[in-house]
Order: C-alpha cells, then structure tokens, then sequence
C-alpha cells in the first residue's frame, strides 16, 4: 500500500456525501412513481431480502435484470440504490435488487453465497413477477461488482461446482478483484477481512465460467486499483477465449458511476437497455 489508501474512496471524491445523499434521494423518488414489491425474503436470515421493481406496463416474459449494491462488503442498503431500475424499467424489464449480511459480522464466504442464493431464488421465482428467468441478466458495483462476478466464476478453493443460474450478461462497474490488499487497508478495522478470505475469494485467482457477455466497467477518473484490477480481469478472460468488454467511462468516478448506470441516457445506463432489450 501507498501512504495514501487508493481504496478508501472518500479521499479521492471530494462530493462523496453529496453524492450518497443523490443515491439516496433518487432512489426514493423512484419508489415513489414505480410499484416496489419491497422486502421479499429469498432465505431466513434477517438481511437475506430482495426488492423487485416493476415497469409501468409490465408483458408477459419481461426480461429480469438484479443489481448488487456495494459498499465494500461492510456497509450499503438496497433502498438507497432502487435509481439503478430506472434503465430496466424504461425498457420493460423487471428490476431486482439484492441485500445480503455485512462484513465483519459475516464472512466472506456467506456474502458470497446470498448473493449467488437470491439470484438462484429470482431464476426459480421469475414467473410470479411476469418475468422470463431465460431473460436473467446482472450489474453491481464495487464490492457488488465483485460478489456478482462468482455468479460466473468459482472460487480456487471451491472443489465443487457450485449451484449457479443461467446469466446472460454481467456487467461488472468498479469492482475489486483482487482483494489481496484489501486486509491492510482502511478497511482493516471495518470489515476485517482476513488474507485468508482475500485469497479465497479473489476473481482474478478464480475460475471464470463462461457467461454469454460481460462487461467490464470503470470510471476514468477512478483510482489506480480499479484500473489495473479491470484490465487484469478483462485479459484474464480473453486469455481463456470468453467473451469480455473492457470499458472505461470517461470522467467518472467511483460514486458518479452509479449516477450514470442509474440513468437510461448515461453510458452504462444504455449498456444495462441494450444488454435486457436484446434478449
């Protein structure tokens, strides 16, 4: 690590509350004007809830698109980032976004596994929501972006195949995917994660399983660490002959991406129309 953490965003966006609050009061406003079918359990734990977002004129055999929020494995909440439905909603799909326990209350591994659960429970459950679960595609962002990548990897010390839906695109924003610093990093005290957890858990040590399309996203304006870490994992993928998109988005960074991939003329935005409106 350098003097200066590079993970610990803050430093790095001078309007990082701002922006939080923008999160937060976009997504409110959207709850407001859409139908939320808030809080439905996919497992017994207290977190293990997902919210599902309705379009207006919602068709038989929507498509169905989840979102994985982040907060570095140790903090967010799903009702601050309902904003993200506003692309799957204008192009007719059904939003989903997932919550899952918290870092270090939790391990790791358990973070992992809810996220790979409650999008396995909205493949199974799409029809109650007018959805195709042939029509599955996924985003998340930071720590989102890397537990939403093992809906399409397994991890190098997982000896089995785990049970994983049928995906066809991931588009991956800002994620980390090697969390070999992460340990030492602010994040030390917050969510504790052990060098175990990182190399267990890493994607660009993973076995990456092959999914119809991925992107790779990032802000240009991001720290070094998502750069090199989205290149990696990008020639990673190309090395093995999957199918991958790197894609930097000019004059963004780590918080501004989720502004853009909220709105349906942005540069990620459009992606997320293009990815569920060509299924």
């Amino acid at each position: 690590m350098t003097s200066q953490d590079l993970y610990r965003i803050r430093d790095f966006v001078p309007d990082f509350d701002a922006i939080a609050a923008e999160f937060a009061e976009r997504s409110r406003k959207l709850a407001e004007r859409a139908e939320v079918l808030a809080d439905i359990r996919y497992g017994a734990r207290g977190r293990e809830v997902l919210d599902v977002i309705l379009p207006a004129c919602l068709k038989a055999g929507a498509p169905l698109h989840v979102f994985v929020h982040g907060g570095y494995w140790r903090s967010g909440e799903k009702e601050n980032y309902r904003l993200v439905a506003a692309p799957v909603l204008a192009a007719g799909g059904v939003a989903a976004i997932v919550e899952y326990d918290l870092m270090p209350g939790q391990r790791l591994d358990v973070l992992v596994g809810q996220v790979r659960r409650s999008v396995l429970w909205l493949e199974k459950h799409a029809g109650d929501f007018g959805a195709d679960p042939r029509k599955l595609t996924v985003s998340g962002h930071s720590a989102g972006a890397h537990l939403a990548s093992f809906l399409a990897a397994a991890g190098p010390e997982e000896t089995a195949s785990p049970p994983l839906p049928s995906i066809n695109g991931l588009l991956l924003v800002s994620g980390i995917y090697d969390l070999s610093e992460i340990p030492d990093s602010f994040l030390r005290d917050e969510a504790r994660m052990t060098p175990a957890e990182a190399a267990a858990w890493s994607p660009l040590t993973s076995n990456q399983l092959p999914c119809l399309q991925r992107i790779i996203a990032f802000g240009a304006e991001e720290t070094l660490p998502f750069h090199k870490q989205a290149t990696a994992l990008n020639a990673q993928l190309h090395a093995q002959g999957s199918a991958s998109e790197l894609l930097p988005v000019p004059d963004l960074n780590h918080m501004s991406v989720v502004l853009d991939l909220a709105d349906p003329a942005g540069h990620l935005g459009g992606r997320v129309t293009n990815m569920i409106s060509s299924l």
